[in-house]
């Protein structure tokens, strides 16, 4: 599903500079993983990468559901890569990112919509398993923070991707919140086949929903710039 070897990413320069450096990743159909390790540490951006809105600076191999995402890139085709991140990924954002002007249902159904996708009751069905069916015709504005990441987790699902990524789906939780709505993203998940990386400061969360962790860490260099690396899963 995903295999990424040589890749690096880097912005500023000196004191000021940041790289993330990916060795290599490789993750099989139907994975779940876990990036855990502080804020900071580039979590959000190995999933830019990979869910790819971030090019690379390098990359000696990328490969992405059978597609070279490194020669995509290198090309320039962004068209191509549009196509790929619409139809193939999901992505949970942190806060949520849901439209203010449309109700739980239009959020729902919009990546459906933007891709042509006809009603299958795939919206109705997640809305039910993720507990939000009631809520459909709401705005997000009337719903709690807990109501609004599963909506979130339901969006991301609705168009049946290849790839689910979630960018601390469970952070702004209560603890009784975060384990509900991550057990309920990871149980519709696999009903559906989808390979799931999600980043969290929270290992012990992870490991309980039955997660792969990667751990991810920082080192300060000569030059005073910062250098993020990931190890293996454990």
């Amino acid at each position: 599903m995903i295999s990424l070897h040589g890749v690096r990413k880097t912005r500023g320069q000196g004191a000021q500079r940041y790289s993330l450096q990916i060795d290599r990743l490789q993750l099989a159909a139907g994975a779940r993983v876990a990036l855990v390790g502080p804020s900071g540490c580039g979590k959000s951006t190995l999933l830019d990468l990979l869910a790819l809105v971030l090019a690379p600076d390098a990359a000696e191999g990328f490969v992405f559901a059978g597609t070279d995402v490194a020669g995509l890139w290198r090309q320039r085709s962004l068209d191509q890569l549009a196509a790929l991140r619409s139809r193939q990924l999901g992505y949970v954002l942190q806060a949520g990112g849901l439209l203010g002007f449309l109700d739980v249902r239009g959020n729902i159904r919009l990546p459906r919509q933007l891709l042509g996708l006809g009603e299958d009751g795939s919206v109705e069905r997640l809305a039910e398993a993720l507990d939000v069916h009631d809520q459909l015709a709401k705005k997000p504005a009337a719903l709690s923070l807990g109501q609004r990441q599963r909506v979130s987790c339901a969006r991301a699902l609705a168009h049946a991707p290849a790839l689910l990524l979630a960018d601390e789906p469970t952070a702004a939780l209560d603890p009784v919140n975060a384990e509900r709505v991550m057990q309920l993203l990871l149980r519709e998940a696999q009903a559906r086949q989808v390979t799931c990386v999600l980043a969290t400061h929270d290992e012990a969360l992870a490991r309980r929903a039955g997660l792969s962790v990667l751990h991810m860490a920082c080192r300060r260099d000569a030059d005073g710039g910062v250098t993020a690396t990931l190890a293996q899963a454990v």
